[in-house]
């Protein structure tokens, strides 16, 4: 029950952020689905261990803290922050793991998924607040620009070269 009640609330998420959302929330879907066809890849290859520490899950946790972090440096929004660290946590179970082989496996397991429940609601809220600004101010950039020879804009609306 509680896998069918986190897959419909993802399916939710990932659906609305692919329509509504703009180039950040997009790309966390794509990191999302990643992430989501990596899973049933472990489940289908019966590569899941929880009495040592999990390569596969360890790999695609790796995976989704790199990804986030770079979508995090990238977007013009602070969401992907929370997300970025959202997706290092499950890291601590596995460090947790391999420094005492004694931990529960049930201890590892949810230490590696709880905080992707977060996840989900989190990519709502952004998609939600995206659409807010739209309505509130037009276009705005999704991205941060990073070149020094990029034109800026000043406060009174043109744009300036450095």
């Amino acid at each position: 029950m509680r896998i069918a009640v986190f897959a419909t609330l993802l399916l939710a998420a990932l659906i609305y952020a692919a329509r509504k959302g703009g180039g950040p929330e997009r790309v966390m879907v794509g990191i999302a689905l990643i992430i989501l066809l990596w899973d049933r890849l472990l489940v289908l290859l019966g590569a899941v261990t929880y009495q040592s520490v999990d390569l596969g899950y360890l790999a695609q946790d790796l995976f989704g803290a790199a990804a986030t972090l770079v979508l995090a440096l990238f977007a013009k929004r602070f969401w992907p922050l929370l997300a970025a660290v959202l997706h290092t946590l499950p890291l601590l179970a596995h460090f947790a793991r391999a420094v005492d082989i004694a931990v529960n496996p049930v201890v590892y397991l949810t230490m590696q998924v709880a905080a992707s429940w977060l996840i989900p609601p989190l990519l709502i809220a952004a998609t939600w607040r995206h659409q807010q600004r739209l309505r509130r101010t037009g276009s705005y950039p999704s991205w941060r620009r990073w070149s020094r020879s990029s034109p800026q804009p000043t406060p009174n609306g043109s744009q300036q070269a450095y």
